[in-house]
Formats: structure tokens, C-alpha cells, sequence
């Protein structure tokens, strides 16, 4: 069978509007107010450790209840999208800074580059996401993070009841990671762990626009002494660490 380009097109308009394809199985077309990334935006974070206290999981756990990632208690195969690690001396003192861990959103991420599914990939506004349905579960991308911020699923998630929440898909055998809540983002939201430290903590954590002259994040970022984890390995992390 053949068809013209005037056929094609028409054909074109009726799957758009949404057209039964065989009993049972009909294609929608997307929703119109559906948010793209722009590649004018990039997302970043900035994390005061000096107004970070050591037993607050104000962060940590509300990533665990936005993101339906509860732990297993398998230490071995717990997951954590964002943990909290304590900073020691060279002379091996006690630590004198806690701080949060998390993807770091690399400009140069190296998970992206031996991905051999290309399952992790960079969006217009450089947030690093995994697509669950490419990846394969090789763990190259595991061993490629220098800031352990990736972990395989070994069973299957459980999903919450919550019909009028978002919930993030998850699936066993995929890698997975902090993805700086982007569907929070995408409906002009932060990160829940940024919202759950300003609400119930000292408010350490901020994030937004680092293209963005006038944001309070670029501003910021021009006014205190700030550093990334292993700025020798030339990623360009876009989460900034203040007093380390």
C-alpha cells in the first residue's frame, strides 16, 4: 500500500486527536501544557555545610517519601538518593562537617558517556536522568559515578496509594538516582529535599537557575566561597558546596 504526503498528513491530524487503533487500544495525543526543558536554564545547587547539623535527615528523608524510596533494611542493597557523609581531618579527628551526597548533575557526567544503552542521558536544562525502559542494568554507570550516587534496584518498588501525587516510576534491574525531583521541578516546583531543609531545618540547601544572572543562587554563588567534590576530575558538578 502507498500513500501520498496529503494522506500522510491527514492520517497525521487524526492521530493527534486521538483515534482507536484496534478494540481495546486507543492513541492520545500529549497534553498541550506538557513543560519541555529549555536549554536556557541550568539547574544547580548550593549546600551550606556550616548550617548543616549532623543528625538532621530532614533532606534525606523527605527524598525517601517523595520519591518511594524506603529502605530495605538490607544494608547491602539499601538505595539512597541523597545521603549524609561526615567530613574528617587528615590527621583522622573527629569530623567537623556533615553534609548531603547526591547526584551531582555533571556538565561532563561520565555515567552518560559508558552508558552502552545511552539509558543515561542529560536533558536541555542538565539534569542527568536515567530512562528506565533503555537501561539494562550493567552497573557501568555505578562504577563510573566518583560520588556513589547511583544504586541498582534488587527487588521490585512498592508504590503508595496516592492517586493525586506524582509518584516517579521505578522498576527492578534499572539503575537509579537522585533526578533533583524533576517532576517537581516541571510544574515550577524544587527538589523536596531543598523544600523539606528550608521548612524543617536551618535552610542550608538552595537551589535554582545557575544561567540566571539574578537568580538567588547565582547571586549567592558570586558572594561566599563555594567548592564541588573533586574539581581536579573536570565533571563541572552543578551542586556547590559552601564551607568545606
Amino acid at each position: 500500500m502507498t500513500m501520498d504526503r496529503r494522506s500522510v498528513l491527514g492520517l497525521g491530524g487524526v492521530l493527534a486527536a486521538g483515534v482507536i487503533l484496534a478494540p481495546g487500544l486507543r492513541l492520545i495525543a500529549a497534553p498541550e501544557d506538557v513543560t519541555e526543558a529549555s536549554d536556557k536554564r541550568r539547574w544547580g545547587m548550593l549546600i551550606d555545610t556550616t548550617q548543616c547539623n549532623p543528625a538532621c535527615t530532614a533532606c534525606t528523608q523527605a527524598c525517601r517519601t517523595e520519591n518511594n524510596v524506603p529502605l530495605t533494611g538490607d544494608p547491602e542493597r539499601d538505595i539512597h538518593w541523597i545521603r549524609k557523609v561526615e567530613l574528617h581531618s587528615k590527621d583522622g579527628g573527629k569530623p567537623d562537617r556533615s553534609l548531603p551526597v547526591l547526584c551531582n548533575h555533571c556538565e561532563h557526567p561520565p555515567c552518560v558517556h559508558v552508558c552502552p544503552t545511552q539509558a543515561s542521558f542529560i536533558r536541555k536544562d542538565g539534569i542527568v536522568l536515567v530512562d528506565m525502559h533503555r537501561c539494562i542494568g550493567c552497573r557501568y554507570c555505578m562504577i563510573a559515578c566518583p560520588y556513589k550516587a547511583r544504586s541498582l534496584v534488587y527487588s521490585t518498588p512498592s508504590i503508595p496509594g496516592t492517586p493525586n501525587r506524582k509518584v516517579p516510576m521505578r522498576a527492578k534491574g534499572v539503575v537509579e538516582k537522585c533526578t533533583f525531583c524533576v517532576h517537581r521541578i516541571d510544574d515550577g516546583g524544587q527538589p523536596a529535599c531543598v523544600e523539606a531543609c528550608q521548612k524543617e531545618a536551618k535552610g542550608g540547601m538552595l537551589f535554582g537557575d545557575l544561567n540566571d544572572p539574578q537568580s538567588e543562587i547565582s547571586q549567592r554563588l558570586r558572594q561566599v566561597l563555594s567548592t564541588t567534590i573533586r574539581p581536579d576530575l573536570g565533571l563541572k558538578p552543578r551542586v556547590h558546596y559552601q564551607g568545606i
